[in-house]
């Protein structure tokens, strides 16, 4: 699951987008124009980001040079209909990892989007793990990033989209405690009407599933009172 900001002005393909990567467990915001997307980008931090070339207001080649000159550092995917080799190099030399021609198969934009996540970057909260593996043991834990299964001990567990990505967010982020806040933003989206309640509710059930009943002070996932819930 990654957080991905999309920058589309044609609402057809945006949905599309937004629909197609929703169901891939990725929480997206949707940007319609250049000015949009500036507030984003100054507001939040992505692991990617999907970026049309001509937009209004303020066009893709303008927002990825400048959120490059800013010391941004995830993937920048551009998005257009323009095919020539000069064009292909004007949006490359602004600072964007990939260039995808209009119009295109989501299963191909898929593909590359998980290229892009695989390779090292910064992290938006560090776990100590340079790169976005596959796979990601804990205990007697085992959660398939590709294939979005969990097992233990060799069983397969059954969870929700939305806790899976939480076991993932928390797998990630081993020895760090991790605010309601900042689970809200990376699983919901900032700006969404969930509560800490929500989160609670799911740490709970996520807790029933990988625990096999143990006591919350020994569970895998502790409660740090105040802060938010950690992974040792």
């Amino acid at each position: 699951m990654a957080k991905i900001l999309l920058v589309e002005d044609e609402e057809d393909l945006g949905a599309a987008i937004v629909e197609w990567l929703g169901i891939a467990q990725h929480v997206v915001q949707w940007a319609r124009d250049g000015k949009s997307a500036q507030e984003y980008l100054h507001q939040n931090t992505y692991d990617l980001i999907l970026l049309d070339w001509m937009l209004p207001q303020v066009t893709g080649i303008e927002l990825c040079s400048a959120y490059r000159k800013a010391g941004g550092q995830a993937p920048v995917i551009i998005l257009t209909a323009k095919k020539s080799l000069l064009s292909k190099e004007v949006g490359l030399d602004s600072g964007a990892d990939d260039y995808l021609t209009k119009p295109f198969h989501l299963r191909e934009l898929s593909a590359r989007i998980r290229a892009h996540l695989r390779r090292p970057v910064a992290p938006v909260v560090s776990s100590g793990q340079a790169t976005k593996p596959d796979i990601i043991r804990y205990r007697d834990l085992e959660l398939d990033v590709e294939g979005a299964s969990v097992k233990k001990s060799d069983k397969t567990l059954h969870l929700s989209p939305k806790e899976f990505a939480l076991l993932e967010l928390m797998l990630r982020n081993q020895g760090r405690t991790v605010s309601a806040d900042h689970i809200i933003d990376r699983i919901w989206g900032s700006g969404s009407d969930i509560t800490h309640e929500t989160v609670r509710s799911h740490i709970k059930t996520l807790r029933r599933k990988i625990d096999d009943g143990t006591r919350e002070a020994t569970s895998t996932i502790l409660t740090v009172h105040g802060q938010g819930y950690k992974i040792e």
